[in-house]
């Protein structure tokens, strides 16, 4: 509601000066002081206390002396800041009279009522409390309110309301606004039902509340019961008192003050030769060692730290850009949907936390150089979390929030000879940080670089550029370039295609916009599969012709477009191939630092490296070093602008809360500032070839801003196209979004979507949940995107990489920290941890091989009569590539070829024979067509893979040996024994299993193999409740027992007696078969079997028939515990990574060898890792070469394990460090295993057809023997 006070919200109406009796600050003090924090304008309200008992004369007001100096400075700074006349009365009923006629006789613009003296007695004295307790002094001081405001009430807002808490003996410790309500209640409706208004007092913070007076929740009362005129002051006695206008923080409306224009973005340099050397005279880089002191919130903040005279240099030095968490200052803390200060304060929508909201005040002395003398100069934070007020030499500039936008601001004014003080405020928390709840670590600080720029006479202030061409021909393209330009003089452009000139024109230039444009004909088109890019270099002169200012830009001839319901680049249906990217080190978390441009190049080479083409900047403006390789390299992006809310609307889509909390929806506080948030994303990233989609934000629900945010979008740029999901879950607005996009949609989900009417593009913006180990059944969705002609086109997998943290444990050594490691709450622990790619060192995780398989742009199938090569490219043919074909004979190496003529054209499909003839030497042979690259590239070598395809082309079986070694049985009273060449067992009735296998006079099993239907459970495997559906089969695989069950045979005192186990000896082996009670309800029992050969193999048989009423099984195998000294396993089966059921499609048949150690892959948490599928045979051995050789059928080849662990020791930790010594080498042979999955990470399960089937019977034989 619009009334007379509202302008009032951005003002200190609370100021005292020499004219009350408590203050002896002069107003002319009071009102520089207010200049330089930057306030908005004040409101001197001096008190008048007729009727004071402790001390008569203090508050005695020389009104006319007082109001006519008001007044004067009032015409005085009318240009710098608004002052007003105002008046605080101290309320007691038998002074209405008096009040009413001194308001008669003085122009007062503001009044403020409130109470200091009770009874007589004014709460500041401790006489006060002498005969009362403290709550029934309180008590009495709001009744007292109530009686005040009965007797006299023409005044406009009522001050500090609690005033009475902040000298109370225990002063705020035993507070609780609620004990009081019922009559807090009756003054807060008296205030409305008068129509007066309530002033929000900082005053409560000076004296150490840590909360204003009178509390938030007060304030929030209020407005339930109807009020909507609320003031802000300080209280504020001296000009120290004065600060920053904090009231700026916590308003949604107001996100930045004296910020210059968002621009794109580009460096200008005073000469060519600056230009080309990348080094400008007109920059300076404030990067580095600045002063810095911390606190914990803004009332423990040091106030005038900005003033020339305070002097900083005994403060601590801090690294920028850097985050304050990362630096010792605070910790990180990470949370993914709920708000970083949830239960910790009571804090709405809009409002910020109090008691906990760090503030940083950075100092950084500077001098310009010579070149940047003499000339307007502008200074740009790249990056700010989460709101910054800036002062140079004492002046205040500025205020901006948004974090991840660049913000500049103009110095000139405030720039002075030789060294300035530079002051930066940074706050934790704005009220933009509603606007901020991604999923990631929460930081602060300045997290990007600074930069000062000098502005030459004539100056490049923006700059568009686009390329366009007309209907499907791409032969004719015309560049148009726009300018926005201070100063006159000329402008010279040139667009080059690497040294060759295409052409240069000179245009004049008047100031302001000048728009150019120029035919370029057979433009080499732009795409991720050939990133090509021009450079238009733009020179600029004074009107004497004198070239000030040079700048370029990168230039891809391109056209994006939605045509029949599709999206097309450069006329072809795309397939986005895409990963979300988190901006994240395990070093310095979102800053910039002197390692980022490092690792932010080596994530755009192993994403080009397997095969990932497109990025979302989920969610939020990376940083623009990101952009420019997205350009040079070819990586599609989807720019998201910085907004998710999803802590506000979870709570309503659960049926919790109604849709009043969710932000933004149509709240009109918020427009503006979201719209300045996209035009921020929209100007830096315009001019940027790769860019082909902008996102309105992420997880915000929906509403008519997010409509109207789009609209606008589409009026700056027809070139590209319009993302949110949001309106997934608010409907109201299908509008907003030019694609149909949805997070983790199952396949099932998304064809049946496409069956109902085919009316826009799909993408799923969010799939493939990768926590932990996931990334299950890809290929589902790879397959779907791969039909011709499909409305799906394309994902992009959550997410790219860990967010986790180096950190030291107790004994302080080094590991991967995630959410809650630094005792931050409330948390979402390792929800952090979605990435394909590791943290730390930014590894590629064993997820990257099946998401380079599942994303390859060409297809290649095998069979014994040829193979197939299907080019999934939309503009490169397969000759571009060289062809390998490679013929293995049981995993060796056995012919290689290099092919020519395979060449498929773009979206076509070609078939060709088989380069090799199956020789007769028994084997089996696998057949595989790899593609490779031609030549070195900026992202890979020469023969760097980027697509394979393989076959088994044939088995060749040998005749088996009937040679039958001889053995030798011997029955014990409790054991079995059988010797044989080399080797000799024992099988123990008492200890139910086999308890020796020796070979070669050495002991090779140090537990007792044991059937195993456990695997250490993953993330997504906690998120679907696994432990609880299956928990029994874990019970089983720790105690079940061969007691109490066996084969009845008779007894020597009549009846019969359980044998168990049983053994055959027959002619070439002997077969001892043990029974196991499963412990499960209902019960279930299970057989292994021993089937002993004379030259020391033993097959191994597991079965298990089928019992009502029990879920299946994560795994069906054996386990066995071997010495850790048996480090090394080799196997012949798929590799090199580790393999699933549902994640095999990216592995390779193949001999690989590793350490058993190498198999724990380094997810967060602990859980299952390191398997292998399709193993025909593994050996463990030690550094001799010595161990046991396991072996399958190759026509039914089993799932393997090697491990320093057993399931139950994973899963019984939550780090790496808690694992225990390694003592053992633990062997799974398996003969099936649940898949891993990954649809989602929070209750999607494995899909059916990748879950061991327990409704029949399950058997699987595999054979070990000593090496």
């Amino acid at each position: 509601m619009e009334t007379k006070f509202s302008h009032y919200r951005l003002w200190d109406t609370h100021m005292h000066s020499q004219f009350s009796g408590d203050s002896e600050a002069p107003q002319e003090e009071m009102i520089s002081s207010a200049i330089e924090k930057g306030l908005a304008g004040i409101c001197f309200t001096d008190h008048l206390d007729i009727d004071y008992p402790e001390e008569p004369d203090i508050f005695l007001l020389d009104l006319p002396n007082y109001t006519s100096s008001v007044l004067a400075y009032q015409e005085k700074y009318a240009a710098k800041l608004p002052v007003r006349l105002g008046i605080e009365l101290g309320l007691q009923p038998h002074l209405a009279a008096l009040y009413t006629d001194i308001l008669s006789q003085y122009p007062f613009d503001f009044v403020i009522g409130s109470s200091h003296v009770v009874h007589g007695l004014d709460p500041y004295y401790a006489a006060f409390y002498e005969k009362r307790t403290e709550k029934a002094a309180y008590r009495e001081y709001f009744e007292s309110i109530l009686e005040n405001i009965e007797s006299y009430h023409d005044f406009d807002v009522y001050g500090h309301l609690d005033y009475v808490v902040r000298y109370g003996p225990t002063s705020n410790e035993n507070y609780d606004w609620r004990e009081y309500q019922d009559v807090i209640d009756e003054i807060l409706r008296k205030l409305v039902s008068l129509g007066k208004g309530i002033e929000l007092n900082t005053g409560g913070f000076k004296y150490g509340l840590g909360h204003p007076n009178p509390t938030e929740e007060i304030i929030r009362r209020y407005r339930e019961l109807g009020g909507d005129i609320i003031t802000i002051g300080a209280d504020a006695h001296k000009p120290e008192h004065v600060a920053f206008d904090f009231a700026k923080v916590k308003d949604p409306t107001f996100f930045k003050e004296n910020v210059l224009n968002a621009h794109a973005s580009f460096r200008t340099y005073a000469s060519r030769e600056e230009y080309l050397a990348g080094e400008s005279s007109l920059a300076l880089k404030l990067d580095g060692i600045w002063k810095f002191a911390y606190a914990k919130n803004y009332t423990s903040a040091l106030p005038g730290f900005e003033k020339t005279d305070y002097d900083c240099s005994g403060w601590d030095d801090i690294h920028v850009p850097a985050h304050i968490q990362m630096e010792g200052y605070d910790i990180p803390q990470y949370a993914n949907v709920q708000y970083p200060w949830d239960g910790r304060e009571e804090v709405q929508p809009g409002e910020i936390p109090q008691r906990f909201n760090p503030v940083a005040n950075y100092v950084k002395y500077f001098e310009l150089p010579e070149s940047m003398q003499s000339k307007p100069v502008h200074i740009e934070f790249e990056g700010v979390e989460s709101g910054m007020a800036l002062w140079l030499n004492g002046s205040y500039v500025g205020y901006t929030e948004d974090s991840f936008s660049a913000h500049a601001f103009d110095l000139t004014p405030y720039l002075q000879p030789g060294v300035n003080k530079l002051a930066v405020q940074v706050f934790k928390w704005t009220s933009s940080s509603w606007c901020e709840d991604q999923d990631f670590f929460r930081f602060s600080g300045i997290f990007r670089s600074v930069w000062l720029y000098a502005i030459p006479t004539v100056h490049l202030e923006d700059i568009s550029v686009k390329t366009l061409f007309a209907g499907d021909d791409f032969t004719h393209s015309t560049l148009e370039v726009a300018l926005q330009v201070e100063g006159k003089g000329a402008a010279r452009l040139t667009l080059r295609r690497s040294e060759l000139e295409v052409f240069s024109e000179k245009i004049a230039l008047n100031g302001g916009s000048a728009l150019f444009s120029h035919a370029v004909e057979n433009p080499h088109l732009w795409s991720a599969e050939d990133p090509a890019l021009y450079e238009l270099e733009i020179e600029l002169l004074d009107d004497a012709g004198h070239l000030v200012e040079v700048t370029g830009q990168k230039i891809g001839f391109r056209k994006f477009e939605l045509k029949n319901n599709r999206m097309l680049l450069n006329g072809k249906r795309i397939v986005f191939k895409g990963a979300n990217r988190h901006e994240f080190s395990s070093i310095t978390g979102r800053a910039v630092g002197v390692h980022t441009h490092e690792e932010l190049l080596r994530d755009i080479i192993t994403m080009k490296q397997n095969n990932i083409n497109a990025i979302r900047t989920s969610h939020y403006q990376n940083q623009d070093a990101l952009y420019d390789l997205c350009d040079e390299y070819g990586l599609y992006l989807i720019a998201e602008n910085n907004l998710e809310s999803h802590g506000t609307w979870d709570i309503h889509q659960a049926g919790i809360r109604g849709i009043e909390g969710v932000l933004p929806n149509d709240k009109p506080e918020w427009k503006a500032v979201l719209f300045d948030r996209m035009n921020s994303t929209y100007q830096r990233d315009k001019n940027h070839p790769a860019v082909l989609i902008w996102s309105l934000g992420n997880e915000s629900f929906g509403g008519e801003t997010l409509l109207q945010m789009a609209e606008m979008v589409r009026r700056f740029d027809d070139t590209r196209l319009v993302h949110y999901e949001g309106v997934v879950n608010d409907p109201r607005f299908l509008e907003t979004t030019d694609i149909e996009s949805h997070m983790y949609s199952t396949v099932k989900d998304i064809k049946e979507y496409l069956a109902q009417g085919d009316k826009r593009p799909y993408i799923e913006c969010e799939y493939s949940h990768a926590m932990g180990n996931s990334n299950g059944a890809l290929h589902k969705y790879t397959e779907l995107a791969d039909q011709k002609d499909c409305g799906y086109q394309g994902g992009f997998i959550w997410d790219y990489i860990d967010q986790s943290i180096w950190k030291k444990d107790r004994y302080g050594k080094w590991f991967q920290a995630y959410g809650g490691d630094f005792g931050e709450r409330p948390t979402d622990y390792n929800f952090s941890g979605n990435g394909i790619a590791y943290g730390g060192d930014r590894a590629p995780s064993p997820k990257m091989q099946e998401v380079k398989f599942c994303y390859q742009n060409i297809a290649i199938s095998i069979d014994n009569s040829g193979f197939e090569v299907w080019n999934k490219n939309l503009f490169t043919s397969t000759d571009a590539f060289d062809c390998v074909a490679l013929l293995h004979r049981d995993g060796k190496l056995y012919q290689q070829q290099e092919l020519t003529n395979i060449d498929v054209a773009p979206e076509e499909r070609s078939s060709f024979p088989l380069p090799f003839m199956v020789p007769a030497l028994p084997g089996e042979y696998a057949v595989t067509i790899s593609f490779r690259l031609k030549e070195d590239t900026s992202w890979a070598k020469k023969g760097h893979e980027v697509a394979f395809g393989q076959g088994v082309i044939a088995v060749v079986r040998s005749i088996p040996s009937k040679k039958v070694t001889p053995f030798t049985v011997m029955h014990g009273t409790h054991n079995i024994g059988v010797r044989g060449e080399n080797f000799d067992v024992l099988f123990s009735d008492l200890n139910g299993g086999l308890t020796s296998y020796r070979y070669a006079g050495k002991e090779m099993i140090q537990e007792i193999p044991r059937p195993n239907f456990w695997r250490a459970p993953t993330d997504n495997d906690c998120g679907n409740n696994m432990g609880g559906v299956r928990g029994q089969w874990k019970l089983a695989s720790l105690y079940a027992t061969a007691k109490g069950i066996g084969k009845e045979i008779p007894s020597v005192h009549g009846g019969t007696i359980l044998q168990n186990p049983t053994c055959e000896v027959e002619a070439d082996s002997v077969v001892v078969t043990y029974l196991y009670n499963l412990q499960t309800s209902p019960a279930a029992e299970c057989s292994l079997q021993y089937r002993v050969f004379g030259d020391g193999r033993i097959q191994t048989t597991l079965h298990y028939d089928p019992v009502e009423g029990l879920a299946a099984m994560p795994e069906f195998g054996v386990l066995f515990k071997i010495d850790a000294d048996y480090d090394t396993v080799e196997w012949y089966g798929n590799g090199p990574a580790e393999t699933y059921w549902d994640r095999q499609h990216g592995a390779k048949l193949g001999i690989y060898q590793n350490k058993v150690a190498d198999n724990m892959a380094q997810y967060l948490v602990p859980q299952e890792c390191g398997a292998k599928t399709a193993v025909r045979w593994a050996k463990v051995v030690d550094r001799k070469g010595r161990g046991l050789l396991f072996t399958a059928d190759a026509a039914k080849p089993m799932f393997f394990s090697a491990l320093p662990y057993t399931p139950h020791e994973m899963e019984s930790a939550k780090h790496p460090y808690e694992l225990p010594p390694v003592h053992y080498t633990v062997i799974r042979a398996i003969g099936e295993q649940m898949g891993v999955g990954g649809d989602d990470s929070w209750g999607a399960n494995v899909h059916p057809e990748y879950i061991p089937d327990v409704t029949k019977p399950v058997e699987f034989t595999f054979t070990f023997r000593g090496i």
